[in-house]
């Protein structure tokens, strides 16, 4: 198959910065050698590539629109930038980045101490250290005020009583941040392994996200230090900040999923004869390849301009959810039609249309439901919320 070149058709990348391009490129060529070659192996044998961890680290990608503490410091373009080319080795690989540095390093960040900051994220922009989010319960997915897990203060200590699921890098993890109610008011922690009374045991059989580590995590009687409190975030809007960052980086790495299955798709149709010819030249089949492009081409602009509202401090969550719902919804429309393209072959792990497909299954369901998004977007037209 022909190298992977992008795709471009409106110049976006005349309205990209020399530095946004560069780490494009830079993670580009990364995940071309190090994700793409690999990375059917470890979907079939459902093992997540921690060898790549620190070599994320030395990229500098962890974390990349943060600010100090060995952080790079780049703008919230470069960082959906990274996203795009990550996903398009493997949602698995841009989800642990995504977690690591949107949901474990940008709470420390935003609302930890200066020692919490100072002590953890270094260590986790390096890839020293593995973190993990825990918000989403067995019984609270869309609704996580609901939540049940619970800390009391006991004297020296906080005391955590819970579970949380479908956590991300759970059982790899070095650090957890943890939500939890603290009488009645939900509030961050900060959980390390061998926390007594802490457990993240993976979880297996999945058919989607095979490549990634996927966790419970289980509180019983969980005793952490007081100084492991997030003291500057009180609420909802403590995981909300996170998550709003994450669904940031998805709708960027959705576009890059969607970039794969073209890519194959267009290869494959040149190359494969029918009829005495490329089917590439059916009308039917230019018509699938023209859709991907016209979708490809809505969805990067959608994310690029969102990308300039953040990084000027106008984005909205409502744009969020739009980007993230529509981008993804995107990448697996024409995920479904690359495999139709491919034909019978488009099941074989040959192609990565079927991993991308099943993968973005789970990334339209979570860091909020396709149907969550758009109520959070009814609700900003109407002024009425259908979810509570």
């Amino acid at each position: 198959m022909r190298k992977f070149d992008g795709v471009d058709l409106y110049n976006l990348d005349s309205l990209l910065s020399d530095e946004e391009k560069a780490v494009r490129q830079l993670v580009r060529e990364w995940t071309e050698d190090n994700v793409i070659p690999i990375i059917e192996g470890h979907c079939r044998n459902a093992t997540f590539p921690r060898h790549l961890v620190p070599q994320l680290g030395e990229l500098g990608v962890l974390g990349v629109n943060l600010h100090g503490y060995g952080c790079a410091g780049m703008s919230n373009v470069a960082y959906g930038l990274v996203c795009q080319e990550l996903e398009r080795g493997d949602s698995g690989i841009r989800s642990f980045a995504s977690v690591q540095g949107s949901l474990v390093m940008f709470p420390i960040w935003k609302h930890g101490s200066e020692e919490q900051k100072q002590k953890y994220l270094p260590k986790l922009a390096s890839g020293e250290f593995i973190g993990c989010f825990g918000l989403t319960e067995p019984d609270y997915g869309s609704n996580p005020g609901g939540m049940v897990t619970k800390a009391v203060d006991d004297g020296d200590s906080y005391v955590l009583n819970g579970a949380k699921m479908w956590i991300t890098n759970g059982t790899l993890a070095d650090v957890a941040v943890v939500w939890a109610k603290l009488d009645g008011v939900i509030r961050g922690f900060i959980v390390e392994k061998g926390d007594p009374g802490f457990s993240a045991p993976e979880m297996h059989g999945k058919h989607s996200l095979k490549a990634s580590v996927t966790s419970e995590l289980v509180f019983q009687d969980c005793r952490i230090p007081k100084d492991r409190i997030l003291p500057h975030v009180h609420g909802l809007k403590g995981p909300f900040s996170c998550l709003n960052n994450a669904r940031y980086g998805i709708s960027w790495g959705a576009i890059g999923a969607a970039m794969a299955c073209f890519h194959s798709a267009r290869e494959y149709s040149l190359s494969r004869i029918q009829f005495g010819k490329p089917i590439a030249s059916f009308q039917l089949v230019q018509n699938k390849l023209a859709y991907m492009v016209r979708e490809i081409t809505k969805a990067q602009l959608l994310a690029l301009q969102l990308g300039r509202m953040k990084d000027n401090g106008t984005m909205i969550p409502e744009q969020v959810s739009l980007a993230k719902m529509n981008n993804v919804d995107m990448a697996l429309q024409i995920a479904r039609e690359a495999r139709d393209i491919h034909g019978a072959n488009g099941i074989l792990d040959e192609y990565p249309v079927m991993r991308h497909m099943a993968n973005l299954e789970s990334v339209k369901t979570y860091e909020g439901t396709h149907d969550i998004h758009n109520l959070i977007i009814g609700k900003w037209i109407t002024g009425i919320a259908a979810f509570e």
